[in-house]
């Protein structure tokens, strides 16, 4: 064999690597943190797109408060999307 077609083999798999599963490794190790950091207060949006405050956290599982009227969902942990800023409330 070539010593050539050795060496751009394994310069292809380094850069798979590289451009490709690492980032996504990454991701994924993001994505696990944020769900394992959340607590109740937290404002999130779901991979559905909706938004809510967490009021209850389980081990595999959230439970979140859509809107004013108090619209209680419970989720899995890996639905959720993002944590957002909790908006500030007006001094009354």
């Amino acid at each position: 064999m070539d010593p050539y077609f050795i060496i751009m083999m394994v310069l292809m798999f380094a850069m798979l690597y590289f451009f490709m599963i690492r980032p996504e490794n990454k991701r994924k190790k993001e994505a696990q943190n944020l769900r394992d950091s959340l607590k109740v207060g937290d404002v999130i949006t779901t991979i559905g797109g909706i938004v809510g405050t967490i009021c209850k956290v389980n081990e595999s599982t959230i439970v979140i408060e859509t809107s004013a009227d108090r619209v209680r969902i419970e989720f899995t942990k890996w639905a959720v999307s993002s944590k957002n800023v909790a908006p500030e409330q007006p001094a009354a």
